[in-house]
């Protein structure tokens, strides 16, 4: 029950509404029982902050390609891996699950096609809230 002097839920981001479709709606469910009648505007802020670290991810990973460097691939993939799993990112987080792994296991040939759905996945979400790396 609401009081009737509540104020409304804060506004989401336009980035963080136009992720909404894209994720996992159990998880966004737990991340809203967090934050009961969303009085705190806690899903906006969780998904501002992810999007401002897909941004900044993206980059790292750019980066991590560019170098060879197979231990800031696994970095960067366990992060996101993480935090796209706790907002409903799960396509991402099952890619970077995947290159983290491949990493772990020095399967440097077989990192093209991982890495590839891996950056696709994160393209489609900063596409979505309109940002690029």
């Amino acid at each position: 029950m609401t009081r009737p002097d509540a104020a409304p839920p804060p506004a989401l981001s336009a980035a963080a509404a136009a992720l909404l479709p894209l994720l996992d709606a159990a998880s966004l469910q737990r991340l809203r029982e967090l934050d009961p009648g969303e009085r705190n505007g806690l899903i906006g802020r969780v998904l501002d902050t992810y999007v401002h670290s897909l941004a900044r991810h993206a980059a790292e990973l750019a980066q991590a390609r560019a170098a060879g460097d197979p231990d800031a691939l696994r970095m960067v993939a366990h992060t996101l891996k993480s935090s796209s799993a706790s907002v409903g990112a799960l396509e991402l987080s099952l890619a970077c699950a995947e290159v983290e792994r491949l990493v772990r296991e020095g399967a440097g040939a077989a990192l093209e096609a991982p890495l590839a759905r891996l950056e696709a996945q994160l393209q489609r979400l900063l596409a979505a809230a309109g940002r690029q790396p």
